[in-house]
This record gives C-alpha cells, structure tokens and sequence, in this order.
C-alpha cells in the first residue's frame, strides 16, 4: 500500500463506477507479479493511463507512468503525480526522464510509456518512438504490450469530453511479455511489437460493441467511421505542433522585451 497511489487508485474507481464505464481486462495474468517491465499502451484517450493501470491491479503491480512535466507543475495534479512516483518528461530535455524510466525499471518497477507520444486523432496506431525498446534495452526489462480501445469515446483530442454517466465499455488486453536482449536493434524490436499490438487492437475492436450514428466519429476512417485519416491526422498534429512552438517563441520574445525594458528603466 502506497499512501498516495492506493487512495487514488480507490477514487479513480469510484468515479469510473460512477460514470457507468464498463471494462473489459483480457490477458492481465502477462503482468509480472514481480520484476521490472515497459509497458507499451496505444494511445487515444486522455485517461488511457489511468485505465493501463487498472490492468496491473490483478498481479498487484503499480504502473509508473512517463507523463508531461506540465502536468507535475500543476498545483493538484502535481503533488499527485509525485506522490505515485510517475516520471515527468520535459520533451526539449528528455535525457532526465530517460535515465530516470531506467533507474526504476533496474530496482524493478513497471513503466508506463505511450509510443506514440501523443493521441492518436485517427484511433490507428502512429508511428513509435524507439525510446521504450531503448529503455527495454539497457535495464534488461521485457516490453509489456497492452491495447486499449473505448477511452476515445470519453475524452479524447478535438472532441468534447463525456464525463457523465456514458456506460461506456472500454477494452484492455494485455499480451505476453516480450524479451529485449541488451544487444537487440530497438528500431527491430519496435516494429515487432508494434506489430503484436496492431493485431491486439484489430481483435479488441472486433469484440466491441458496433459504432453507429454519431458514435462513428469514434471510429477509424479505414473501419467506415467519420475519424480523420492517419495521413489527416498527422498534419493536424503537425499544425499544434508548429504552432505551440510559434507561442514559445512570442513568450520568450515578451520576456526578454519585458526585461530589457526593466533594465532601460533601471539605468534610467
């Protein structure tokens, strides 16, 4: 029992009672009950990593997640996040995190990482990052594969959020551990495992319940859902991505005006 994580972990399922959500865990018995392990999750939903780590609850597992250092800075979601031990990611400085996912998988934790960085508007799987085959790698750890298909239905990017009682049903599968040789190709193991959850999530969705009406925007455009295409969906999340840089740079350049403006007025 952890004095932070547990209560959280008691809260969360309140409020996923309340909301009526509906989950199904397949294959949770792949979760090591002990020993650390990369958990690689898809990701489409903003409570993926509160629902990922439902699935280790079987096993008696925490999951420690990789998440935003803007989420450890906020004033409540902060002290949280620290108290469970998750690991901030400062993406233009990522060496840090990087050393720290590794310390905790070798003293034998389950880290939680999204491959894809960022949610998928499309609900296909992205392009992955290599770093969780790297991580994999050097700790000596397997990959922990796990797919999740549902979430996107109660707040996902560009769609407002349904945080009310949905009675959504939401899938988890996760699949049997795959081993990482320290000598490995991480762009090898990437694919590999990319490919087992490709075929994971086309079971997932094939179990679930049909999407019709307007719930087809849940839906991936190659499964005759009205969600962008991936190719759509990657320009999109190119535009934020510019366009987030533009606003850093409009802040630094009123900081440094702001401050040579104080130094004028100083000397003067």
């Amino acid at each position: 029992m952890e004095p932070v994580y547990t209560p959280v972990i008691g809260f969360a399922r309140v409020l996923f009672a309340a909301q009526g959500l509906k989950f199904t865990i397949l294959g949770d018995e792949n979760v090591p009950t002990h020993g650390g392990a990369v958990m690689v999750i898809n990701h489409t939903g903003y409570f993926d990593f509160a629902y990922a780590g439902l699935a280790a609850q079987k096993s008696g597992r925490l999951v420690r997640f990789m998440a935003k250092d803007t989420v450890f800075h906020h004033p409540v979601s902060g002290p949280l996040m620290r108290g469970m031990k998750h690991i901030p990611v400062d993406r233009a400085a990522g060496a840090g995190s990087y050393a720290a996912a590794v310390a905790a998988l070798r003293a034998g934790e389950i880290v939680g990482v999204f491959p894809e960085a960022t949610i998928s508007r499309s609900f296909e799987l992205k392009d992955f990052k290599n770093g969780a085959a790297r991580m994999a790698a050097e700790a000596g750890v397997p990959i922990l594969p796990l797919v999740i298909w549902g979430s996107q239905r109660v707040w996902t990017k560009g769609l407002p959020r349904r945080l009310g009682r949905t009675n959504v049903p939401i899938i988890m599968t996760v699949g049997e551990p795959i081993p990482v040789a320290p000598d490995d190709d991480v762009n090898e193991v990437t694919a590999r495992y990319k490919a087992v959850m490709s075929e994971m999530l086309d079971v997932a969705r094939a179990a679930y319940e049909p999407l019709t009406g307007p719930d087809l925007k849940f839906l991936p455009a190659s499964l005759g859902g009205t969600a962008p295409t991936l190719a759509e969906a990657t320009r999109l999340d190119r535009e934020e991505a510019a366009e987030r840089i533009r606003k850093r740079k409009e802040e630094r350049a009123k900081k440094a005006a702001e401050e040579a403006a104080k130094q004028a007025g100083s000397k003067g």
